[in-house]
């Protein structure tokens, strides 16, 4: 396990820092801020419960992050209707297997260890970043014959 995050952490931080990685950078950032401003508004002030505040908060993350990754950080267009539908539920497949990681992450910071649920919510959140963007330059935004330039 160890040598496959050194693989990991060799391959993010390996290669030089490119324009891709920058706008990947800057979105993930509105992307959380989008996530975490939600997560506080809910929790924070409005008192919902943690989790509903957060599973509302992943989900609508989430459809900016779909938005904001195709055009702006990886510029896909894709050539047909079915060539976006099924890169659109790769994504959203993806970022389900992240929205568990991150709900699990804050289940065991705050409801376990007994840590501040936003110190939670954001230890959480630089996991899943880093993991987002694995996935989505190896798996989602690849190049191939269903993406346009």
């Amino acid at each position: 396990m160890v040598s496959w995050i050194r693989k990991i952490i060799k391959y993010v931080l390996g290669k030089d820092i490119g324009s891709e990685t920058i706008r990947y950078i800057i979105v993930g950032g509105l992307t959380t801020l989008v996530n975490y401003g939600l997560f506080e508004l809910m929790h924070g002030i409005m008192k919902i419960d943690v989790t509903v505040s957060n599973v509302t908060s992943i989900s609508v993350s989430v459809l900016f992050a779909y938005a904001a990754n195709k055009l702006v950080v990886f510029r896909r267009h894709s050539d047909s209707f079915s060539a976006l539908v099924i890169e659109f539920c790769k994504f959203v497949g993806s970022r389900l297997f992240t929205m568990a990681l991150e709900i699990g992450a804050v289940y065991l910071f705050f409801n376990i260890l007994g840590m501040d649920a936003r110190l939670g919510k954001i230890v959480a959140q630089v996991i899943v970043i880093i993991v987002n963007y694995i996935i989505s330059k190896a798996i989602v935004f690849r190049n191939d014959e269903n993406s346009g330039p």
